[in-house]
């Protein structure tokens, strides 16, 4: 039997049938609701913590309601948000949005409108014009349309046009292929507003549609692309014949000291909740907050490709079905996600999130020279990992729990470049020319993890360590000392980096003092300096997104503060979120607080990131710090040969194991 819902469980396929019926019910029929998203809500924080207190240590538990939030439309095309308890069954409010506020997208709607924009007599003309070879046809990708007009209010949709070779094979790649028009048309009422022209030389000078001059695909599907002679790789198989070291009841997860809740989220991918490891909590909540990716070119319209992922799209949304053998290795533990159609009727989407264990190469060795004894742990990992597909872009997610207490959090990006046209025998200074008459603009990929921390307890404070010199005097005659400068942070706000004090980020309890080192226990934000945001300050990219200018945010706690942009992201035009929140008044020391840390990275792209790109990484690490008293991971078995089962390469002399003890 199926164990009793859980208040952070993942969303219901009921829950959302009720929380639909019920807002339509609200209308008449004429009102024609279309949703656009439904998920459930953070149960209240205080009422959690009773909550998780009752179910760990005993207790009778609060009554804690599923409330789901929905966004739609009404033939009005008025943009509304309605707030329901589908335990008692009944809507909390409904609020109709301000004319300009625009909702998340929705796949269908954006399927739908492909089709009527390739079919529009007008963008059919504009086709006409290329005098296309036999065979060949026009796709489209819809594009959010961003913000440079403070008086637009309409939800508008850009379309960027593309070639699909003739070849008859439906994963040709049209991104190599782009045109020079772009229609626009607003979302709901799918009425044509105008084209575009794109420029494809140095300046900002456009051309009227001529008849399209042929070049060669750049294709990376394996029928299309021209490897006739693959590698030869030998299976490489990741086996666990005793089964894996990890359970998972409901959205509970145990592996190896840790313990937390899973669960998905149309808007983030997933969440973590309550996560302990070895009986003592550490954090209440991580998840991936928002992303931006704001490009260079500044020429209209490229000057509006400013995509918030998750925001504007959803990360869960548009999660991919996850197979065996492919995406993750070893034994797999699948969640189902989930979608919805206009109509507010759930689908599956089925293995969006995969959980397995993974090596990692050594956690620690030492090897005592005088004996040769050496002692070897490995470091092992518990993945829990989504990937969603925005168009042409792919991100991998994973938040990688690791055996000595630490968390990784890691970013992939992979897929295809979003590309535009260029001239024969012309180079600009903003994107790399990728292809026959294709180029890729430079672009930045800007994303904000949320980190609700709990480390030994709901009082938590962030501080910054810079290591600086000595000042050469009697006592430090040699010039060679140096010690640590901490810094507190007080008030909501940020926190520079300074890469050249190597500036490290820690999240203590100053209540608690760890018995060893004499100092709080804590756990550090280990991530390098980053490049943020280039847009002027001004600009609409940074007023929308004030989280790209910073790498590390400290907010209050607040029920409801999940975005760091904003809960509406699409057409924004200002943040609503850390913009807001950081304000640099809330107190925030020694308090239930979050931390916003910025993943960036700035991708000027090259060749061989085209026709498909390698994927590109990139980490924050979560470390104890003065956490534990020695090692946690010392309790881990040695490695050896016997438990991991290596074998010789064919041909080469037997070697002793490194790993045996002469004990």
């Amino acid at each position: 039997m199926a164990p009793p819902i859980h208040p952070f469980d993942s969303v219901r396929d009921y829950e959302v049938r009720l929380a639909s019926k019920l807002v339509k019910d609200s209308y008449p029929a004429s009102a024609n609701v279309h949703f656009v998203q439904i998920d459930k809500v953070d149960p209240p924080k205080k009422d959690m913590i009773k909550y998780l207190e009752a179910e760990r240590y005993g207790g009778v538990k609060p009554q804690i309601p599923r409330v789901l939030y929905a966004y739609y439309y009404t033939d009005t095309f008025d943009f509304n948000k309605a707030l329901v308890n589908v335990t008692v069954g009944h809507i909390i409010t409904k609020v109709k949005q301000p004319k300009g506020v625009v909702g998340p997208l929705l796949p269908d709607d954006v399927m739908e409108w492909e089709e009527h924009c390739n079919n529009h007599p007008l963008v059919k003309a504009e086709i006409e014009k290329l005098k296309l070879p036999p065979g060949y046809s026009v796709r489209n990708d819809p594009w959010i349309y961003a913000t440079d007009d403070p008086n637009e209010k309409r939800p508008l949709v850009q379309f960027f046009m593309y070639v699909l070779a003739g070849n008859g094979h439906s994963e040709s790649n049209h991104y190599s292929l782009p045109l020079k028009f772009s229609p626009v048309f607003e979302c709901f009422s799918k009425k044509f507003v105008r084209i575009d022209y794109l420029a494809g030389g140095f300046d900002a000078t456009v051309t009227p549609t001529l008849p399209w001059q042929e070049v060669p695909a750049v294709e990376y599907h394996p029928d299309l692309n021209g490897e006739t002679s693959m590698r030869d790789v030998k299976p490489l198989l990741i086996s666990q014949p005793e089964g894996p070291s990890f359970s998972v009841e409901g959205s509970k997860v145990k592996w190896q000291g840790w313990e937390f809740r899973v669960a998905t989220s149309s808007r983030e991918g997933f969440a973590i909740y309550d996560a302990y490891f070895k009986g003592r909590q550490v954090f209440y909540r991580i998840s991936l907050s928002e992303m931006t990716v704001p490009y260079g070119d500044p020429r209209a319209p490229y000057h509006r490709k400013q995509a918030f992922d998750l925001g504007d799209c959803g990360f869960g949304t548009n999660g991919n079905h996850l197979n065996l053998g492919c995406d993750c290795l070893g034994v797999i533990k699948y969640l189902d996600g989930h979608g919805i159609h206009a109509n507010g009727e759930p689908f599956v989407i089925p293995n969006t999130i995969c959980m397995h264990e993974q090596d990692n190469g050594i956690l620690y060795k030492h090897v005592n020279y005088r004996t040769n004894n050496a002692v070897v742990a490995r470091k092992r990992e518990f993945v829990v990992q989504t990937i969603a597909t925005v168009a042409n872009y792919e991100y991998i997610v994973n938040l990688k729990f690791v055996n000595d207490g630490s968390i990784d959090i890691e970013v992939r990006a992979t897929g295809i470049l979003s590309t535009m046209p260029i001239d024969e025998n012309v180079k600009v200074p903003w994107g790399t020319i990728v292809g026959p008459n294709v180029m890729a603009a430079y672009h930045q990929h800007i994303l904000s993890f949320r980190i609700d921390p709990a480390i030994d307890g709901h009082k938590n404070t962030v501080v910054y360590d810079d290591a600086v010199k000595l000042p050469r005097d009697d006592f430090n005659k040699y010039g060679i000392g140096f010690v640590t400068d901490r810094k507190y942070v007080e008030k909501a706000g940020y926190v520079d980096q300074s890469p050249f004090t190597n500036r490290t980020y820690k999240i203590i309890n100053e209540n608690v003092i760890n018995p060893v080192s004499k100092n709080p226990v804590g756990y550090k934000i280990a991530m390098p300096a980053r490049q943020m945001s280039l847009a002027d300050a001004d600009s609409f990219n940074n007023r929308r997104a004030k989280f790209s200018t910073q790498q590390v945010w400290v907010t209050k706690y607040n029920d409801h503060q999940l975005f760091a942009a904003g809960e509406f992201t699409n057409q924004s035009q200002k943040d609503t979120g850390l913009g807001e929140w950081a304000n640099g008044v809330d107190p925030v020391r020694n308090e239930d607080l979050v931390v916003w840390a910025t993943l960036g990275f700035t991708h000027i792209p090259r060749v061989e990131d085209f026709p498909v790109m390698p994927v590109e990484t990139h980490n924050i690490h979560l470390v104890p710090f003065n956490f534990f008293d020695k090692n946690p991971a010392l309790d881990l078995p040695q490695s050896n040969q016997a438990f991991n089962k290596s074998s010789l390469y064919t041909g080469d002399k037997a070697v002793e194991s490194c790993c045996k003890t002469k004990i």
